[in-house]
C-alpha cells in the first residue's frame, strides 16, 4: 500500500473514526443480517423509531445507553456497532477512538479493540468524573466485565457489592447484571475488557 494509503473505512493520517459514521454504517448491516425492520428494532430496544432513523442516516447522537439498548436487541456485543475494518497494526492514542459519552453521567467509553473472529472479548478505555454515577443495565447474558484502574478512584461493580478501586486495582463482575462506575476523583481512568461466555 502507497505511503499516503489508508485502509478501507480507516480514518485519515490516524485521526479516530467517526462514531457516527460508524454507528450509523454497523446499525444498518446488523439490522439486515436479522432481518428487522427500523420499527421493530426500536421496539425491541425500547427507543424511538425516529431515533433510529437518525443514527442509521449517520445524523443522531448516540449515548452508550441507546447503543448499548440496540446491540442487545441484535444479539451482538456493543463493539459490534463500532466496528471498522482494522489495520494489521493499530494505535489508538490516548483521547482517540470512537468515543461514546453516555447520556446521564460525565462517562464516557472509547473502544479501543474490538473481538477478533472467534474470540468474545471487547477492549475499551473509560474516562469518568466525579458527580453523577454511571449505572449500566444488564447486558447480554454471560457477559462478564473486568475492570483496572489506571488513574484516580472508583467505587466499581454490582451496586450493592461496589469497591473503591485505585490504580492498578483490578475487578471482575458479572456484566449481564445491572453494575455501577462512579468516579471518586477527577481524571479518572480505566481499562475495561467485555467477554462473553
Amino acid at each position: 500500500m502507497p505511503n499516503d494509503a489508508v485502509p478501507n473505512g480507516a480514518a485519515p493520517n490516524g485521526a479516530a473514526p467517526n462514531p457516527k459514521e460508524l454507528v450509523a454504517a454497523s446499525l444498518k448491516r446488523e439490522r439486515t443480517r436479522v432481518g428487522l425492520s427500523i420499527a421493530e428494532l426500536a421496539r425491541r430496544a425500547g427507543i424511538g423509531k425516529s431515533t433510529l432513523s437518525q443514527l442509521e442516516s449517520g445524523d443522531g447522537n448516540p449515548s452508550v445507553e441507546t447503543l448499548w439498548a440496540l446491540s442487545t436487541a441484535l444479539g451482538v456485543q456493543f463493539s459490534a456497532l463500532l466496528d471498522a475494518p482494522t489495520p494489521r497494526v493499530e494505535v489508538v492514542r490516548f483521547g482517540g477512538g470512537a468515543v461514546i459519552p453516555a447520556a446521564n453521567a460525565d462517562y464516557s467509553t472509547a473502544l479501543l479493540s474490538t473481538a477478533s473472529p472467534g474470540s468474545r472479548r471487547d477492549l475499551y478505555l473509560i474516562r469518568a468524573e466525579p458527580g453523577k454515577p454511571r449505572i449500566s443495565a444488564p447486558h447480554s447474558r454471560g457477559i462478564v466485565e473486568h475492570v483496572v484502574i489506571t488513574a484516580g478512584r472508583a467505587r466499581v461493580g454490582p451496586p450493592d457489592e461496589a469497591v473503591e478501586l485505585g490504580p492498578g486495582d483490578y475487578i471482575r463482575y458479572a456484566g449481564d447484571a445491572e453494575h455501577v462506575f462512579d468516579a471518586l476523583e477527577p481524571g479518572t481512568v480505566a481499562l475495561l475488557i467485555s467477554e462473553a461466555f
